[in-house]
């Protein structure tokens, strides 16, 4: 039998960022983009609750301004993770969905599809208690592939992560036209309590020099499931990506209007 659940949203944003400064507060067609990735979010049906979490006055100022409930954190986390933990901590919750900030694009069935195996019975997927999960993608062009802002996965038999990098994995030895590469799409699952622990836990080697909070998680021995799907996502790294998220905003707007 299903297991009722009760799931909530924690998107982490922040102003500072080296590569794009401002960045949750960026407009695309008026909006800023943190008001994309809410109005994304909202229209999953997993969810009971979205919870903006930031340290930034303008981005807390913003979210209440659209009608979103923000948090402000301490300016002091490292990490997105250390600032959804300062917020789970503090709420009712089973499951925290960690959606970034910068996933303007992001479909709501990639977060019921990511949700969905936490309802399930605990050895339905291999392990005596689900803790953590996240979602990839097949990729399809080689820019992708060869990009390090795009990070790859591989899984095991049972669909559990063995590793993350922002290089190419596998490495295809024989240059097998059946190799299949997985992207992988920065939203993570995790029962409250795991999260809890999880930020507590201290970083590890992979982690610093590939700089992926996720392999932390795998360092000490946790896994993490990883649910396929056809969905992709188009996150925001650059100045130059706002263009991009707001040609497809606007080609999905048209079809919508043909429709009609």
């Amino acid at each position: 039998m299903p297991i009722n659940l009760n799931a909530i949203a924690i998107i982490p944003a922040r102003y500072a960022s080296i590569r794009f400064p401002g960045k949750p507060l960026a407009l695309i067609n008026g909006k800023p983009l943190i008001h994309h990735v809410w109005e994304s979010v909202s229209m999953s049906k997993s969810l009971k609750r979205i919870i903006v979490a930031t340290d930034d006055e303008r981005i807390f100022k913003a979210v209440r301004e659209f009608g979103g409930e923000g948090w402000m954190t301490s300016s002091s986390h490292a990490t997105g993770t250390d600032r959804i933990s300062e917020v789970a901590k503090n709420i009712e919750a089973d499951i925290i969905v960690n959606v970034q900030g910068d996933e303007p694009l992001i479909e709501p069935k990639i977060i019921d599809m990511a949700v969905e195996p936490f309802r399930g019975t605990q050895t339905e997927f291999g392990s005596p208690e689900l803790q953590m999960g996240t979602v990839c993608t097949e990729i399809k062009s080689k820019d992708e592939l060869n990009n390090p802002n795009i990070v790859k996965v591989v899984t095991d038999c049972n669909g559990f992560a063995l590793y993350f990098s922002r290089s190419t994995i596998p490495y295809n030895r024989d240059n097998d036209s059946r190799t299949s590469y997985y992207k992988h799409i920065g939203l993570y699952v995790y029962r409250k309590d795991f999260l809890i622990k999880f930020s507590q836990l201290p970083s590890t080697p992979l982690e610093e020099i590939e700089k992926l909070e996720q392999l932390r998680a795998l360092e000490h021995g946790y896994k993490i499931k990883v649910i396929k799907t056809k969905y992709n996502s188009i996150g925001v790294d650059t100045p130059e990506d706002i263009e991009k998220v707001r040609k497809i905003i606007n080609s999905k707007s048209q079809t919508l209007n043909n429709i009609k």
